[in-house]
């Protein structure tokens, strides 16, 4: 498996002088995939170096140790050095999905619950925004319809990154475990009796789709436009601003009323529709790949339910994981770090143990 990386430093050369030039910053999309790339083997590089001189430093320490025994301490010392970097290596080595480096669209939509649910939809919006904020990314509202009592009944989000992400650090690479349907237990604002109620809402995890990734064709496109409205279908826009595009060739259909000219809205419906359109070019080479793909924990599926929220426990407990941890005030407020890093390592450990019976 390590005899690959002899493979990658031709590559990771290359790009060091290309990244050295001033034109190759002149395109700056280009820029950032080049930066990120550099950035990804530079890692691997570095630790492969490491585990390679951890093992020359400790032969020579264990042909020393036959002469000298003090040097035993020595040896193991370097020996946990060396299956330090061996772990670390192999873990960057693991084949990775090629659109984990991207930013990400989120998609939230009330489920089984009413307004409940829509209530959850809008805590479950706060907690990825406050979890954005930590990680210095930036969000924005791409469309949003609300509930009578302030949730929502669907609210999308475009997150962005600032700038070149470590490998696995990027939006969609750490979010995308979010997609499924997440329940909430507990007793709603609309509740007199005091009775506990389980409601649901679903999350479903894009990555951001460039402009050249995905080329649609106008002539597939049918655009209509029409008033936008707020709670309980009352006008907010007294002009045809809304605007809805259906793709013809899939049937996928995306609105967006968020903004107040009809041009502003058309162009964030196409990037939600661009994203949609990659995800699914990505299920359909997913399903083609077999079993390997689909045994992830990663799901954009709503039908499963991957994670409750049981607020009169103050607990969070993740169904694909096992992870279980009694401080859900902390992660509705942003602290969702440890639940998510459950689900990468599972991840992580579905990958390997996948290249290693392969």
């Amino acid at each position: 498996m390590f005899e690959a990386v002899e493979g990658l430093l031709g590559e990771h050369a290359e790009l060091e002088t290309r990244l050295a030039l001033p034109e190759t910053h002149a395109d700056a999309r280009t820029a950032k995939a080049l930066n990120q790339r550099y950035a990804e083997l530079t890692a691997i590089i570095t630790t492969w170096r490491e585990w390679r001189r951890a093992g020359d430093d400790l032969a020579a320490a264990r042909e020393l140790a036959v002469e000298d025994p003090a040097f035993a301490t020595e040896v193991e010392s370097l020996a946990d050095q060396r299956e330090t970097a061996q772990e670390r290596l192999r873990r960057l080595l693991a084949p990775r999905d090629p659109a984990d480096d991207k930013d990400a669209i989120l998609e939230i939509k009330s489920g089984e619950g009413g307004e409940e649910s829509a209530l959850f939809a809008g805590d479950l919006l706060r907690m990825y925004t406050r979890y954005a904020e930590q990680r210095g990314w930036v969000t924005e509202v791409l469309d949003s319809a609300e509930s009578d009592l302030g949730g929502f009944k669907s609210v999308t989000v475009a997150v962005k990154s600032r700038g070149t992400t470590m490998t696995g650090e990027a939006p969609y690479g750490l979010l995308k475990f979010e997609g499924g349907v997440h329940r909430v237990q507990r007793v709603p604002v609309t509740e007199s009796q005091g009775r506990i109620h389980t409601s649901a809402a679903g999350v479903l995890v894009l990555p951001e789709a460039e402009a050249v990734e995905v080329q649609i064709d106008e002539h597939d496109l049918r655009i209509d436009v029409f008033r936008s409205s707020g709670p309980g279908g009352q006008s907010v826009n007294t002009t045809d601003s809304a605007v809805r595009i259906t793709h013809l060739p899939t049937g996928i259909v995306v609105s967006c009323q968020n903004e107040k000219s009809q041009l502003q809205n058309k162009e964030q419906a196409l990037r939600i529709l661009r994203a949609r359109l990659l995800a699914a070019a990505q299920e359909e080479a997913d399903a083609a790949a077999g079993e390997a793909r689909r045994s992830q924990v990663r799901t954009v599926d709503r039908s499963e339910r991957i994670r409750t929220y049981n607020f009169p426990e103050n607990r969070i407990s993740d169904h694909r994981t096992g992870y279980k941890a009694y401080n859900l005030d902390q992660v509705l407020d942003g602290e969702l770090q440890p639940v998510i890093d459950s689900c990468a390592e599972a991840d992580l450990e579905a990958r390997l143990d996948a290249v290693e019976a392969g």
